[in-house]
């Protein structure tokens, strides 16, 4: 019934009179882009049920609270502190359809019957750009402009400090400020409005306009007192040291030439998320400790950063509020990020993912790669990348069966064998060759994959470890089975699989470190456990109290003869 009202009253009345009733925040986000959702009604703050919640209902918040893009549904519930158990879920049920300019036009219903707090809706906008630094030298120097109603307008330097400045050039992906209240020349003075004066900053603020400030346009001043910022451009690089290849270890930054670590304290997925993105990495998947990472940091070598606090939509961790003060961390809190790294090369066509015709991904589509200039150096890049052995065969001519059919991507690939990627090595440019594929290059390398039973009374029973790149690690019983285990049994030549019970399987110990498989799916009738279906290597949602323990008979009767 409220909402047929709310649509009755909708049609008649018209948004203009309904949205002087209703008002939108987001609520304990990194800044006021993101949060859990509360609007107001009769003077009350409460927030939003997220049943039926999508990214329309997403879009009017962010347009409604002068955001940029929806970008993201998330659990209100992930927003610290959360909601206070006597406020009140107000609405339910939103449905919008991504065009309203208020939320309070979208149909919604007012008698919440069946939410509670565990349920609250958030929402991730993009943040919009609206401070530049303009007529210096590069975008990182120069007299600071700000945005209000669509208009870029300057500051001016009444009241203006060095905390100013550091919000400046943190929002602005630049290091640190080194400049700030010069008085700009004649030539590099603004024409247009000076929209602030009397800004007061603490240092930490995510975005300039969340300083304390006087009224917008309200102020006695003259471009003579526009404020001139300039910052360290391109002070910071980031890398990841001592894990299996670029996309995982200890968190490196580079400042004024020096690389040092980063403090944990706060070190949060939302952080690892921004380092993928710089690195070229694929999805954040983990926040480790730096310290599992060897060899570990020198002792010599500081911690140049910390309590880091990244949005996750920044595209460098200079862009994230941090510290510079590092007052309290030593190396045994060094951060560390494991992203995805992305699958850029494969094996196809072969007996095994680590046998077959060399291809390339570009643009989004895999392509072969030419012989021409191949060589054992590449073969070994593409087998190390791939996590396979010694590279033990290359260069053979692929027959007709094997050839590749899409683009020639690459050719005169001349690796040193040291690089992490096959994308890394020197090449001819891409798609620009003279090749067919009838010179396709073929690689086989060793096939690596081996298992262990560990903790048991012989090599037929134990908890199941996998080796991969050289490291023993378990595997996850998410959708594990008899199928599976007759697989690892046949596997390790032993006898059939024997019920293993929660109880029994503890006598067998708990590991540590590497989580290798998860959701593995067997039909029975495979030689080899990694011919089975199964997650990308390391990725999981699991613990150790998960991990598989098989159990089988001593003896495979089959190879006895019986």
């Amino acid at each position: 019934m409220a909402r047929l009202f709310f649509l009755i009253v909708a049609f008649f009345t018209g948004p203009d009179i309904l949205e002087s009733s209703s008002q939108v925040r987001l609520v304990g986000g990194p800044h006021r882009c993101e949060g859990r959702v509360e609007v107001q009604r009769n003077g009350e703050w409460g927030t939003v049920c997220d049943d039926g919640w999508d990214m329309d209902d997403v879009a009017v918040v962010c347009r409604e609270l002068g955001c940029g893009a929806a970008m993201w549904t998330p659990s209100g519930v992930i927003y610290k502190p959360l909601a206070d158990e006597d406020q009140k879920v107000l609405i339910q049920d939103v449905k919008c359809t991504g065009v309203e300019e208020n939320l309070i036009q979208c149909e919604q219903d007012e008698d919440v019957y069946s939410c509670s707090h565990n349920e609250d809706a958030g929402a991730k906008c993009e943040f919009p750009e609206t401070v530049q630094l303009v007529g210096g030298p590069g975008r990182c120097k120069g007299r600071v402009e700000v945005k209000h109603k669509g208009q870029w307008g300057t500051v001016c330097k009444a009241g203006w400090n060095l905390s100013a400045a550091k919000v400046v050039c943190r929002q602005l992906g630049c290091g640190r400020a080194i400049l700030t209240q010069r008085c700009c020349s004649k030539s590099t003075q603004g024409q247009g409005p000076i929209w602030l004066s009397e800004v007061s900053c603490s240092g930490k603020e995510a975005d300039l306009q969340d300083c304390p400030s006087g009224l917008w346009g309200k102020n006695n001043c003259t471009h003579d007192e526009d404020t001139w910022v300039e910052c360290e451009e391109s002070s910071s690089h980031v890398r990841l040291v001592g894990g299996p290849h670029r996309c995982e270890g200890r968190v490196e930054v580079q400042r004024n030439g020096e690389w040092g670590t980063v403090c944990d304290d706060g070190w949060d997925m939302n952080d690892v998320a921004v380092v993928c993105r710089e690195l070229g990495c694929g999805a954040a998947i983990w926040t480790p400790s730096g310290v599992i990472y060897k060899p570990l940091a020198d002792e010599d070598q500081k911690v140049l950063i910390q309590d880091v606090n990244c949005t996750g939509v920044e595209e460098n961790l200079i862009q994230c509020e941090q510290d510079e003060d590092v007052y309290s961390c030593s190396h045994n809190e060094d951060a560390g990020a494991k992203c995805e790294f992305p699958e850029t090369v494969q094996l196809v066509g072969g007996p095994g993912r680590c046998k077959g015709r060399v291809e390339v991904k570009h643009k989004g589509q895999w392509g072969t790669v030419c012989k021409a200039g191949w060589n054992l150096s590449a073969a070994k890049v593409v087998c190390r990348q791939l996590g396979c052995g010694r590279a033990i065969l290359t260069q053979r001519c692929c027959s007709k069966s094997t050839q590749g059919q899409g683009p020639i991507w690459l050719s005169e690939v001349s690796c040193s064998g040291k690089e992490a990627d096959l994308q890394d090595c020197p090449s001819g440019l891409w798609g620009k060759n003279n090749c067919t594929h009838d010179e396709d290059t073929w690689v086989e390398c060793e096939d690596p994959f081996q298992l262990r039973l560990v903790g048991g009374e012989s090599k037929c029973s134990g908890r199941l470890e996998v080796l991969h790149k050289g490291e023993w690690g378990t595997v996850c019983d998410d959708g594990w089975g008899e199928k599976e285990e007759q697989v690892v049994c046949k596997q390790l030549g032993c006898g059939e699989p024997v019920f293993v019970s929660a109880k029994d399987r503890r006598r067998f110990g708990f590991g540590n470190g590497r989580i290798w498989l998860d959701d593995v799916y067997c039909s029975g009738q495979e030689q080899s456990l990694e011919q089975c279906r199964h997650r990308f290597w390391g990725h999981h949602n699991c613990n150790h109290r998960e991990d598989v323990a098989v159990d089988c008979l001593e003896h495979n009767p089959d190879l006895l003869g019986a």
